[in-house]
């Protein structure tokens, strides 16, 4: 009944209107997911040394983390740099928000050799990120995983995994804990 006294109030034109409005402050929200991130952050990195191979090496990397908002937050970039007993990793990670999908990628690149990974596709959904995508991984195609959870003011955990069998299973090969630094 109450259904019936709202679509009588707003019409069939009222309604398409009140659906787009909601639809535009969801997208106008989830442009905004990353601005938790904003700032400066501790990092500590754990990377599988060789993923998919079976073995269970992880070396650690300790560094930071700079996350800026580009473009009034329709993207940001990640500025890392971490180092350990294995040698450095510098990298930059570009997310891009598209407002048709309400969806993000996100592009990272090791300046060691300046390529862009494959991006992954994703989005938030009740205070956890999830994106996908696929990649190579010495030659042989993997999909590709990556979580952001744990969000609080001043910490998230990152994780990315691999899959060679299409979704099947994964493997975790990366996982990132960022503490704020005020």
């Amino acid at each position: 009944m109450q259904r019936l006294s709202t679509m009588g109030r707003l019409g069939c034109g009222g309604l398409f209107a009140a659906a787009f409005a909601l639809s535009s402050a969801a997208a106008q929200d989830a442009q905004h997911d990353f601005d938790f991130e904003f700032g400066t952050w501790k990092t500590e990195v754990r990377r599988l040394a060789k993923p998919l191979s079976g073995a269970q090496e992880w070396i650690t990397y300790r560094g930071t983390t700079i996350v800026r908002p580009l473009l009034g937050g329709r993207s940001n970039v990640a500025e890392l740099a971490i180092e350990g007993a294995s040698g450095r990793i510098d990298g930059i990670s570009l997310r891009l928000y598209d407002p048709a999908t309400q969806q993000w990628s996100l592009n990272f690149a090791n300046l060691r050799n300046g390529l862009l990974t494959a991006p992954v596709v994703g989005g938030f959904h009740d205070g956890r990120g999830e994106f996908h995508g696929r990649d190579e991984l010495d030659g042989r195609p993997v999909r590709v995983r990556f979580v952001i959870s744990d969000l609080t003011r001043d910490g998230a955990r990152f994780e990315q995994a691999f899959s060679a069998d299409e979704g099947k299973t994964w493997e975790v090969n990366w996982i990132a804990t960022d503490t704020r630094i005020r």
